[in-house]
């Protein structure tokens, strides 16, 4: 009861409606899971080194990738998901293992890289992989196929070239230099399908979804900051002297992805300020939560 008069009479409107907003138990144990184990990294595993953040930014991928597999279990259905963005995951998550599995290059230099930051690459793509069965398979008849009409084709071809001729050399290996770049591209561009897929389903974005690219986001918020620290250290055989084409690279690759999700990020706060984490995100001039 006293918490009750202490939010009636203390808190802001929008404030009060966040705090009391609904949140479904699984969602609030999902996160309270992976703060957890974020912590828990960083305290014990990397003994507060920077450069966990690194493992940081997989961990908070891998948590989206969870709240997506509990949004399809918890509604049996695949509607709102985008296979096309879940490949375009896959496909940058095993591009990512196929160095960090035996190459050091773009590693966390803490103990997080020696097997924590695997381990979680390789959940999160075992959760994708689930996610494309599920969506493509066995609920196939309530995937929004015609909705989710993104070719990504196009988008291999591109990330795969550039990742060609702008790699870093890190790994002192051409072939998985360009692999990793070609992950990170695949990655960026990954939320294109899922971003036209909400706008060709009228601007709805199921909540669960919506965390979903926002922990994307944050994500990729991490390892840029660790990319831009670790600047100096990122080295690529030159195209024109004195200029390291990679690291510049991979900066603006981080950029690019965080101003994709402009427009998104502002629709979502609105939502979540207003109806909590259990609401809807309605994209758009007339943007209202649901």
């Amino acid at each position: 009861m006293m918490c009750q008069v202490f939010l009636k009479a203390s808190l802001p409107a929008p404030v009060k409606a966040f705090v009391m907003a609904p949140t479904p138990a699984p969602v609030v144990g999902a996160y309270i899971v992976f703060a957890g184990a974020c912590m828990a990294v960083y305290h014990f595993v990397a003994e507060q080194e920077f450069s966990s953040i690194l493992t940081l930014s997989v961990i908070v991928q891998c948590l989206g990738s969870a709240l997506l597999c509990i949004q399809v279990l918890s509604s049996g259905s695949a509607a709102g998901i985008s296979a096309n963005s879940l490949k375009l995951e896959v496909l940058a998550v095993g591009l990512r293992l196929s160095s960090t599995v035996w190459l050091n290059g773009y590693l966390p230099m803490d103990k997080s890289g020696d097997h924590v930051y695997q381990i979680t690459d390789m959940v999160t793509l075992s959760m994708l992989l689930f996610l494309l069965h599920y969506t493509l398979v066995v609920k196939r008849g309530t995937y929004q196929a015609s909705e989710d009409s993104c070719s990504i084709a196009p988008m291999v071809f591109v990330s795969f070239l550039l990742a060609a001729l702008l790699h870093a050399d890190m790994d002192d290996n051409p072939l998985f230099d360009t692999f990793w770049m070609a992950g990170l591209f695949c990655g960026v561009m990954a939320v294109l399908p899922h971003l036209w897929m909400i706008m060709q389903s009228g601007g709805y974005a199921e909540a669960l979804t919506s965390h979903y690219i926002m922990a994307m986001a944050v994500s990729r918020v991490l390892s840029g900051l660790f990319m831009w620290e670790a600047r100096e250290d990122i080295t690529s055989k030159h195209w024109v002297t004195g200029f390291q084409h990679g690291i510049c690279t991979i900066l603006f690759a981080h950029v690019v992805h965080l101003l994709l999700l402009c427009d998104f990020a502002y629709y979502y706060a609105q939502a979540v300020s207003k109806g909590g984490f259990g609401a809807s995100v309605k994209v758009g001039p007339q943007a209202v939560f649901v």
